[in-house]
């Protein structure tokens, strides 16, 4: 049996969740993600585990059959920052799929989508170091 405390929790969580999903749907640009000084925007403070849609270019793989890339901006023919987090620039993203994905021509807009994951991570498999990051991500063409 429900009770009325029950009830208003349930009515506020069906009032709230059509909004957030709505948020989270939302296709983000590079720029939503960080302030002027490079911190993390509030928004994307909000939105961390979250599935998000981003953008995009697809930077050249750093191998065959990867199941990672790098999202770009702007196209670029070669990986950019593939070093360390202090060199981590605000229009670069790491998405990680859960299987291989096929390599688009860097010049090709795309759209991935994944959940949103901040601060520093060093992919165990790639030993890519990044600050940001889609995880079981999904990739198309825009």
């Amino acid at each position: 049996m429900i009770d009325r405390r029950r009830l208003l929790v349930l009515l506020a969580i069906a009032a709230v969740s059509p909004a957030l999903r709505a948020r989270a749907a939302e296709t983000l640009r590079m720029r939503d993600l960080y302030e002027k000084d490079l911190s993390f925007s509030a928004l994307a403070r909000e939105l961390e585990g979250a599935r998000v849609e981003v953008s995009g270019f697809m930077a050249p793989p750093l191998k065959a059959q990867s199941r990672f890339f790098v999202l770009t901006k702007r196209p670029m023919a070669v990986c950019p920052f593939c070093e360390s987090e202090a060199e981590w620039p605000d229009d670069i993203l790491a998405v990680f799929a859960s299987r291989v994905v096929d390599a688009i021509p860097f010049n090709v807009p795309i759209l991935s989508g994944g959940v949103l994951r901040l601060g520093a991570h060093t992919d165990a498999e790639t030993g890519f170091v990044s600050r940001v990051r889609l995880e079981r991500a999904t990739v198309a063409r825009a």
